[in-house]
């Protein structure tokens, strides 16, 4: 990163501590996007200077060591793992990170179950956690984790029920001097980077602004899905039944909010009979999940699969290279600092 302006330098100083982190030149995070965040985008984040970050999702132990080999293969530059905490294969999984000697774990999904934090830290990884509230940033922090997402409800995918910009102003300044916390949902200009920044961020995490990328797997009708949608087409999946946690999903508008609707039914019905246990009723359903978004990213059915996408959505206007994402968010961020210390 260039520092030839007054932004560039401020730009540089906040993001220190969140890069020296990462081990990246700029503080931002990919998030992990099952189907997308896989080796071809994950490698070109980090080769453009960001954190490329696998999502593991529902992979076999055998399918991440491929997908971690394949994108060491496209980059020297360090880059991370999501996993998936409820995944019944956690801790092999854990395994195969640390025989590739993964740099950072990212642990989603609720808390890390019992020892998965200490075997992370053994590896000598870095593990990062998610943090829907500040009672549980707090425990985490207590419990050893390295740093901390604060991911908002506008984000793609799983999400919770409260906004970013409320998170953010909530436990930024409780926790940010404890860990680096980075900053996740609805991102889609520098300008809310710097805004974040100078509210004690380490960095953030930008998923939906980097599924158009030219290096993006995702099928071209999931792309012209993206770039045709607006802010308010990205919407949050309703749960039907109080018995079945089903987490909201914000997604595109599209049948396939329908066809979960009728999943949820089914799911809830089975266990009025007695046919399944509450444990596998809601794995049937993060099943549905994968195969849904798996029919829209890679087979292109982006009327019957789930399309993830945050409400930045509608700031998705063209495909382009990951490279040229980073720099015009670094830029506009550069130019808001800048304009602040005029």
């Amino acid at each position: 990163m260039t520092t030839n302006s007054t932004g560039a330098g401020r730009l540089e100083r906040r993001m220190a501590r969140g890069a020296a982190f990462l081990g990246s030149e700029v503080a931002i995070l990919g998030g992990a996007m099952s189907w997308v965040s896989e080796r071809h985008l994950v490698a070109a984040i980090s080769n453009a200077g960001g954190f490329g970050v696998i999502a593991c999702g529902a992979m076999t132990p055998e399918l991440l060591d491929a997908e971690i080999a394949g994108t060491k293969g496209l980059t020297g530059k360090p880059f991370g793992v999501n996993l998936i905490t409820m995944h019944p294969q956690l801790t092999e999984l854990i395994e195969v990170c640390a025989k590739h000697k993964v740099s950072h774990v990212v642990l989603a999904g609720g808390l890390p179950p019992k020892g998965s934090l200490e075997a992370i830290k053994a590896s000598g990884a870095k593990c990062i956690c998610f943090a829907p509230t500040l009672a549980l940033a707090k425990k985490l922090i207590r419990s050893g984790v390295d740093a901390l997402v604060i991911e908002g409800m506008e984000a793609g995918g799983h999400i919770g029920p409260v906004s970013t910009s409320v998170l953010a102003q909530e436990m930024l300044p409780e926790i940010a001097n404890d860990v680096p916390v980075f900053v996740a949902g609805g991102i889609g200009r520098g300008q809310a980077i710097a805004g974040y920044l100078d509210m004690g961020a380490a960095g953030v995490q930008l998923g939906t602004r980097f599924v158009c990328a030219t290096e993006s797997i995702a099928h071209p009708n999931f792309k012209k899905a993206f770039i045709r949608a607006s802010a308010r087409d990205a919407v949050a999946s309703v749960q039907i039944d109080p018995r079945l946690p089903v987490i909201p999903v914000r997604a595109l508008k599209n049948a396939g909010g329908e066809l979960f609707t009728q999943k949820q039914r089914e799911v809830a019905q089975a266990l009025d009979e007695g046919r399944v246990a509450m444990a596998e009723a809601q794995l049937q359903i993060e099943h549905y999940w994968a195969g849904a978004l798996r029919r829209a990213v890679i087979d292109g059915d982006v009327e019957h699969g789930s399309v993830m996408a945050g409400q930045s959505v509608g700031m998705v206007t063209k495909e382009e290279p990951v490279a040229d994402i980073i720099a015009t968010l670094m830029a506009e961020a550069a130019q808001a600092l800048e304009k602040k210390a005029a």
